[in-house]
């Protein structure tokens, strides 16, 4: 690629500190191209540390770079920062995994149409648009070696193809407009250093232990193209454009599907980021049919739940689709046209994708030792109680199971009434009381130890204690039900529905039940938050925060109800 002076020449790159958008826009400036307009928006721009240092950092100091602030949604905005550019990069997007109509169509159509205008009406010579292979995917067939014939089908697989296609066809449609030369770059699965989404998302998966399923049977074939070519695609586009007229004629008003041109199936692709970083590759192989229904329960809890900060989740049907169908595109078109060919191979890329990414290795996770006892073991006292639930004596574990499932069997299990099970338990504590104070205190070499009669005491002092206690329980209760009586403490009244919720609920277990399952629970679940303490504390924090805030907004809107009545 030549490098042309840039003289006073300006072009604006859309979305300028998105992923993509940052490499396209240090190539313009390494490579002296154009002075370049980064637009996007961020009030101010921010630089990494690298940038800082890096020829961004130089050329917005020396002037060759600039960054404005623009809603593309706002017109007046988008004029301002086209205002005596030849060339625009419209890179500009809203996260894809976020399912929104309303905010894809504001950006993605009506935003697309805003940049259209403002390039007629502020003579812009060339339009590059980015926009997706996912345009002509409808999610369920999957698309081998496809060609830039293929239509856009009747329904997309979400909100963000769809807006896309439109984006495009406005962009195509717009060519010859008042001199306007476009086009329009598919760039597949993009992936490089800087990536915020793909990589990240895979390191958190696999420490959360979840990188080791495949969804579907592993042989679907994708296209993944390095960000560097992404950015050198765009560069071929302009200068085709900017070329004599039978070049620029043969390349304007067309689409164009960019890869790497090395198809590989996709979950190698993913098993050699994960290795390269230290992880286990997937193995477990999960059909698509079985994980759908979970995700769209998954997407129907972020629509609820989104208003009050649920982050935007992993697991979704569009996202299912993508990672189960086989999505290859052919790149002859781009080749013949705009004169792409990748200059960085696939091998290479993940080798320095892989290198970008130190603090995200295996042997990087930092190591937290706990100091002092873990809460469920202050939970449970740190006594006895602890060490036995917590399996911190197997011996004593074990035993006191053996007991708990004795009694099952003999009282629970055999449906007696509670009169009757309470004299069975009399009549086996007799018994073993009997027996183990006439044995003598050592049998065969080994030592029986006798329980002193103390165990059974019941001093003054705690005799006063558990009077205290009982009657503090009861004066607690009575202020509870004399604030709930006055009617304004709707977060007590909130706490009494749920406990009663909780107890009715409870209630309709029988007795076997509740026995199975609470010693189901006490052995396992006091074990696992021993093991997964941070992780759970932390999910109960944004329960409590969610249901904090739910509190809060029912509790406004039924004030506010009132005040109006």
């Amino acid at each position: 690629m030549e490098a042309v002076a840039a003289e006073d020449g300006w072009c604006v790159v859309t979305g300028g500190r998105g992923f993509a958008a940052r490499h396209l826009v240090e190539m313009l400036i390494r490579h002296n191209m154009y002075c370049v307009r980064v637009a996007d928006l961020g009030p101010t721009i921010e630089l990494e540390p690298g940038e800082q240092l890096g020829v961004l950092g130089e050329a917005l100091h020396s002037g060759r770079a600039e960054y404005i602030s623009v809603d593309l949604r706002d017109k007046a905005q988008v004029l301002k920062a086209f205002e005596g550019a030849e060339v625009v990069f419209h890179m500009a997007a809203p996260n894809s995994s976020i399912n929104s109509y309303q905010l894809h169509h504001s950006v993605n159509v009506q935003g697309t149409q805003n940049v259209i205008d403002a390039c007629v009406e502020q003579k812009v010579k060339r339009l590059i648009y980015t926009s997706s292979p996912s345009v002509v995917f409808d999610g369920v067939h999957g698309i081998h070696n496809g060609s830039e014939s293929l239509p856009y089908p009747p329904s997309h697989n979400d909100h963000y193809s769809a807006t896309k296609a439109e984006g495009e066809a406005l962009v195509i449609k717009s060519n010859g407009t008042s001199g306007l030369l476009t086009c329009c770059i598919r760039p597949s699965s993009i992936f490089g250093p800087g990536d915020k989404l793909l990589v990240p998302s895979l390191v958190d998966a696999a420490r959360a232990g979840k990188s080791k399923f495949i969804i579907g049977d592993g042989n679907n074939l994708y296209d993944f193209t390095y960000v560097e070519n992404v950015a050198h695609a765009h560069v071929c586009a302009e200068r085709a454009l900017a070329s004599d007229a039978t070049v620029s004629e043969k390349a304007a008003g067309e689409a164009y599907f960019i890869t790497n041109m090395e198809s590989m199936k996709f979950w190698e692709f993913m098993s050699l980021i994960l290795e390269g970083l230290g992880y286990e590759r997937p193995r477990i192989k999960i059909p698509a049919f079985v994980i759908m229904p979970i995700a769209h329960l998954v997407e129907r809890i972020y629509k609820l739940l989104a208003p009050y900060g649920m982050k935007v989740p992993q697991l979704t049907p569009s996202r299912v689709r993508l990672l189960s169908c086989t999505r290859t595109f052919d790149c002859s078109k781009a080749k013949d046209r705009l004169g792409y060919e990748p200059i960085v191979t696939l091998q290479e890329g993940l080798r320095r994708t892989i290198e970008s990414y130190p603090h995200l290795r295996a042997e990087n996770i930092p190591k937290t030792k706990r100091e002092g006892p873990s809460k469920a073991s202050i939970y449970l006292g740190s006594g006895r109680v602890a060490d036995t639930l917590l399996w911190k004596d197997k011996k004593l574990t074990f035993t006191t199971l053996l007991v708990l499932i004795a009694i099952y069997i003999n009282f629970i299990a055999s449906q007696n009434t509670i009169v009757t099970a309470l004299a069975k338990l009399l009549l086996f504590s007799s018994i073993f009381l009997f027996i183990h104070g006439f044995v003598p205190a050592k049998i065969l070499g080994y030592t029986v130890e006798k329980m002193p009669t103390s165990w059974f005491h019941l001093s003054e002092d705690m005799s006063h204690q558990i009077a205290l206690s009982v009657a503090s329980s009861w004066n607690l209760a009575v202020d509870g039900l004399k604030s709930l009586a006055q009617g304004n403490d709707w977060m007590l009244f909130f706490k009494v529905v749920l406990s009663l919720l909780i107890l009715s609920f409870l209630g309709a277990f029988s007795l076997q039940n509740l026995y199975t399952i609470g010693l189901t629970f006490a052995f396992i679940a006091f074990y696992v938050y021993e093991k997964k303490e941070e992780e759970i504390d932390g999910i109960f924090l944004k329960m409590h925060s969610f249901g904090c805030k739910l509190i809060s907004d029912l509790n406004r809107k039924f004030l506010s109800s009132k005040k109006v009545d």
